[in-house]
């Protein structure tokens, strides 16, 4: 074996025998696009690499690993309580149990008592803080009066909002460059990184010195489903930083703490267990991506929260660090042709979005123009198009929809745009009320097992329920078994090479009193001569699911009505 040689293949041979695998179909069919206006090619490769990146990825490297002593970062799971007391003790029995700091959202705000603020000032001391959109009149701030000057250097961590902290507090950060909100509204990776440059520039003008507006900025970033854009976004913010502080005249090296939470623009209500998958890939992309602090959100959080959830929640972080030891390890996404790579298209494209923001004002002038919503919009638009063509899966919403499972009735977090919150809207308008539905089946079982199979799942993603036929032989016998059974819907599920034959001979008793819609693609004549013969529509594979559902609903809405 030590004897044995291989020929070198090189990248020019290795795409001409992948085109021969295509069979005819372009190599394009191999590139995967993305809403950053990257694409993601089938293969990366070190000569693909060096003659695309040259220096560039020694100096990429450099720009990410600068100063970087240790890949670890802050557990820093949240709290959902209702009272002060409660948080307490909640914050407390979770840094008991591996959590690593205190995180506050001002956006929930609960009512302080004074004992409550003792107690919370003990804890500020003795661990960093996270605490957002903090309002002056929250009692919550009134902590920070408490503790004893000499104590306050102690006190570390981020706190954001119209709050106004007491002096003395230099090691907390109250400068955040947050997009999590422009993530929710359909934001890609590009864009939040040239919107965090956009805030950074705005929010540096009021600073004496960029050391000073250094030492009290931070970056909060939600981390999305698609692991290997998430990497590469955290890692091209480290370069993006760097090259923005040199503008400003900064030489040394620049870092300042990135805090990372999973995104819920993704969650669902519907199978909530999923969620729990989407929030471990997402932290896992986060910490490769060297993040410094990282929330996980519980998978039920935008139903009913339990405190199985807030653990699950807890234990992704907890397990990443003791079975994969990824802490140890500095820019472990590093080297890696595909990320590397995609580090520096990102990086290019998210600084020349960032310049186009500058060149119309800055950030304030670039929202007031109304040019971020529309973007976002677009966006939004487009995640929801790739979903409802199924280009893009949400599994448990999408596809593979479980119906046995029911929606919540409670919300902990109410989260606009999620992007299952059209489907979650059609299963509960068909929670109740609903089309009787049957596939109406020709041939044997494997004649149709493959489209009856794609229906029922299709339909079920807007909780629509199907059910079989038994297999026909023949149109007569269809048509005997319809007059003897009553539904709503049918859908007739044929072989491809048979279907033909079955609607030609149906052309003189079709039932066209009945709503029947056939599974498949078909030509325009097809589908034109079918209309005639009394078919109302088609289903099939990358129809935009939305329009069809819709259409769906507003038949089976007007038909009840007229009844």
């Amino acid at each position: 074996m030590k004897q044995q040689q291989f020929d070198k293949v090189n990248d020019a041979m290795w795409r001409e025998v992948a085109i021969e695998s295509l069979r005819g179909l372009p190599f394009e069919k191999l590139i995967t696009k993305t809403l950053e206006g990257i694409d993601i090619q089938p293969l990366y490769t070190k000569e693909q690499t060096e003659k695309q990146l040259g220096e560039r990825q020694t100096q990429l490297l450099q720009s990410i690993r600068a100063e970087q002593r240790t890949n670890d970062w802050t557990i820093a799971q949240r709290s959902y309580a209702k009272s002060s007391t409660q948080f307490l003790d909640e914050v407390e029995g979770y840094l008991e149990k591996g959590n690593e700091a205190i995180v506050y959202d001002g956006s929930l705000a609960i009512a302080w008592s004074d004992a409550d603020l003792e107690r919370l000032a003990t804890l500020l001391i003795a661990y960093p803080v996270y605490a957002y959109d903090v309002d002056v009149s929250d009692r919550f701030a009134q902590a920070f009066d408490l503790i004893d000057r000499e104590k306050r250097k102690k006190v570390t961590g981020i706190v954001t909002g119209t709050i106004q902290l007491p002096d003395d507090f230099h090691l907390v950060r109250t400068q955040l460059f947050d997009t999590v909100a422009a993530h929710l509204q359909g934001a890609d990776s590009v864009t939040e990184l040239a919107l965090t440059l956009a805030k950074a520039a705005e929010a540096a003008t009021s600073f004496n010195s960029f050391v000073q507006f250094m030492s009290k900025s931070a970056v909060r970033m939600a981390i999305d489903t698609h692991c290997f854009i998430e990497i590469a976004k955290l890692r091209a913010f480290r370069v993006l930083w760097q090259t923005f502080a040199q503008a400003y005249g900064y030489e040394k090296v620049s870092r300042i703490p990135l805090i990372s939470e999973t995104s819920l623009r993704s969650y669902s209500k519907l199978d909530p267990y999923v969620n729990l998958l989407r929030a471990g890939n997402e932290a896992f992309s986060a910490v490769l991506g060297g993040t410094d602090v990282l929330t996980v959100h519980p998978h039920n959080v935008i139903g009913e929260i339990t405190p199985a959830g807030i653990r699950h929640a807890r234990n992704i972080q907890l397990i990443i660090k003791a079975e994969t030891l990824v802490e140890h390890i500095i820019d472990p996404a590093g080297g890696s042709y595909y990320i590397d790579t995609l580090t520096d298209e990102m990086t290019n494209k998210a600084w020349e979005l960032f310049l186009e923001i500058e060149a119309k004002g800055g950030y304030e002038a670039y929202v007031h123009s109304g040019a971020l919503d529309e973007r976002l919009e677009h966006l939004h638009a487009a995640r929801l198009e790739k979903l409802s063509k199924r280009e893009a899966s949400l599994i448990g919403t999408n596809i593979y929809a479980d119906l046995t499972n029911e929606l919540p009735k409670t919300e902990t977090l109410s989260v606009s745009n999620r992007l299952a919150e059209t489907y979650e809207t059609l299963r509960q308008s068909f929670a109740n009320h609903q089309p009787k539905t049957v596939l109406l089946t020709f041939g044997q079982i494997k004649d149709f097992k493959a489209r009856a199979d794609f229906v029922t799942g299709f339909l079920a993603t807007a909780g629509i329920k199907s059910e079989w036929s038994p297999a026909f032989s023949s149109v007569e016998e269809a048509n005997e078994w319809i007059n003897k059974h009553t539904f709503d819907y049918g859908i007739i599920c044929a072989h491809p090479k048979e279907i033909d034959d079955v609607m030609s001979a149906w052309a003189a008793t079709f039932p066209s009193d009945q709503w029947i819609d056939v599974a498949g693609t078909y030509d325009e004549t097809t589908e034109e001569a079918w209309h005639n013969l009394g078919v109302s529509g088609f289903i099939y594979d990358g129809q935009d699911q939305l329009e069809k559902f819709a259409q769906i609903k507003a038949r089976w809405e007007k038909g009840d009505n007229d009844a």
